[in-house]
């Protein structure tokens, strides 16, 4: 039996979701949250196979918390279940750690299949939503590239260190490490060292 989570602020929502579901062979909706942080702590207490995840709703983003359930990791997988399908809703999504991205127009069959195939491991996107995900991925810029110096260079500026001090560390002279600098400010495309170590983090690049 597959056991679910509802996550959605709409209660006539989460009834029909249930109704649906439950309708299902192999299908159990075991718990139903008004928003974010409920799910969270609803998917820590039953921890259910699945959580479907609406985005919008008051008292908690849904995106913070699929990272959050992701970052404590839940075994249940989360698939976002929304109206919504901007291009940045998908892309922070995916990022967060959501399994899949569906849209509440899906027939109840669909939905099920999307459900199972999910706890199979497998990622479940909306044909809208995929062919969206593969433009965004297609057009966004190419990641910079650090060199294994300029990471190790950067990566001291992120403990604090000094010009000097990373000289001393790396046996390299001070103009040097300058020159490092240099370097990763024009590939990260910034002018001081805190948004240095800040875009090469978001980028994952330390």
């Amino acid at each position: 039996m597959i056991r679910i989570l509802l996550a959605d602020d709409h209660p006539v929502v989460r009834e029909g979701l249930r109704g649906m579901l439950s309708a299902e062979p192999g299908l159990e909706v075991v718990g139903e949250a008004a928003n974010g942080p409920q799910a969270e702590a609803l998917a820590a207490e039953l921890r259910p196979d699945i959580v479907l995840m609406d985005l919008r709703m008051p008292g908690g983003d849904g995106v913070d918390s699929i990272a959050r359930m992701t970052a404590a990791g839940l075994s249940c997988r989360i698939v976002v279940l929304t109206t919504y399908e901007t291009d940045r809703d998908i892309l922070r999504a995916v990022e967060a750690g959501a399994a899949g991205y569906l849209l509440k127009d899906m027939a109840r069959a669909e939905l099920a299949d999307a459900v199972r195939a999910a706890v199979r491991g497998e990622t479940v996107l909306a044909p809208s939503v995929a062919a969206r995900l593969m433009d965004q991925l297609r057009t966004r810029p190419e990641r910079p590239r650090l060199s294994e110096r300029e990471a190790a260079v950067l990566r001291l500026v992120a403990e604090g260190a000094t010009n000097a001090e990373i000289g001393r560390r790396l046996y390299v002279a001070e103009s040097t490490v300058k020159t490092h600098m240099l370097r990763i400010f024009n590939k990260l495309d910034v002018t001081d060292r805190t948004a240095a170590v800040t875009s090469a983090m978001r980028q994952g690049l330390l």
